[in-house]
């Protein structure tokens, strides 16, 4: 299917979602161990063979854009970690067909990367926050330093770079944290989005805080949340407006309120499996593809099966598929 106005190849699924977002994992591997991602150990790394290389990504990123996905955001683990990141955002933004390149990170690294990624032209990055008090961002991580992730933020809007913060909130964490880290957005023009806790992998035995409390804790303190009266950012998450707040509140009610009718994207593993759901087990094997020197059009079909194959929902149950859901593996 093409786009009347553009001509471009549309990618759809059997419920007629335009599917064009890709999330694209770069590596498994994390410099932190946050509570609700990893085990207190750490978990054994895939092989570096196993890793799709950069030019086997790009390779699939060009047969994405050339189906109809024009927006990637690449995630990882840590993103950061791998070497050559930069120059791989360099040379995605440089795709035809790739309108917007974004990135998630935990902000330990990015402070040293952002000047590189801003020449680079990264449209924006997500940067994950769960907490302004020290000694409890060093508890939900297992060791890392807030100050990094504080500098980072600085000198990404020093450097003009839209900027996003995620924070999870966890019941019995971090509830009297929410209106701090809200307050983010009041003098700085960016985003502070809440997601809802997906009760996945590590996730799975911990309890989140849905939307209608995130809400409460954030007017109490700054008065109504007002919807934005235009569409804000390519993917699930409701958008709002504070009086007197430079800046954005964004919620992802993934588990309250579901936003799956709204879902326009994939998810590609590190080592090449492609998903069309977080929670589901459907998967194909691109890097199997690649290496076995498959066509680009037999790659292409694969993937339009695979997007018409999205389900028109998630399924979030606490069952033994969902306790086993890695997220640091298929990027969140």
């Amino acid at each position: 299917m093409n786009d009347i106005k553009t001509g471009r190849k549309i990618l759809t699924d059997s419920f007629g979602r335009k599917i064009d977002y890709l999330r694209l994992s770069i590596t498994d591997r994390c410099n932190l161990r946050c509570l609700y991602c990893m085990p207190p150990e750490g978990v054994d790394s895939i092989s570096h063979n196993e890793i799709l290389r950069f030019e086997e990504l790009l390779k699939l990123c060009r047969i994405f854009a050339d189906i109809g996905i024009d927006t990637v955001r690449v995630t990882g683990g840590e993103p950061l970690i791998r070497k050559g990141a930069v120059d791989f955002i360099r040379e995605l933004k440089a795709i035809n067909g790739i309108k917007r390149v974004t990135m998630t990170s935990n902000g330990v690294l990015l402070g040293e990367h952002l000047k590189e990624l801003s020449r680079s032209e990264l449209d924006a990055v997500n940067i994950s926050l769960d907490t302004l008090d020290r000694e409890k961002f060093s508890f939900l991580t297992r060791g890392g330093t807030l100050g990094n992730i504080l500098s980072a933020i600085d000198l990404a809007l020093e450097l003009a770079l839209e900027v996003k913060i995620n924070c999870v909130p966890l019941r019995g964490f971090n509830e009297d944290d929410i209106p701090q880290i809200a307050s983010l957005a009041k003098n700085r023009k960016i985003t502070v989005r809440f997601i809802e806790l997906m009760p996945l992998g590590a996730a799975s035995s911990m309890k989140g805080i849905a939307e209608t409390e995130v809400f409460t804790l954030i007017e109490k303190k700054f008065g109504c949340l007002e919807p934005l009266p235009f569409n804000y950012g390519s993917g699930p998450a409701s958008y709002y407006t504070l009086d007197g707040f430079s800046g954005n509140i964004g919620i992802i009610s993934a588990v309250s309120r579901r936003f799956c009718e709204k879902c326009n994207r994939l998810r590609l593993s590190a080592s090449g499996a492609l998903k069309p759901c977080l929670s589901g087990s459907i998967s194909a094997d691109l890097r199997g593809l690649l290496r076995n020197n498959a066509s680009d059009e037999n790659i292409a079909d694969v993937i339009r099966k695979l997007a018409a194959d999205k389900p028109a929902g998630h399924n979030f149950n606490f069952n033994d598929y969902s306790k086993k859901i890695e997220m640091f593996r298929i990027g969140g």
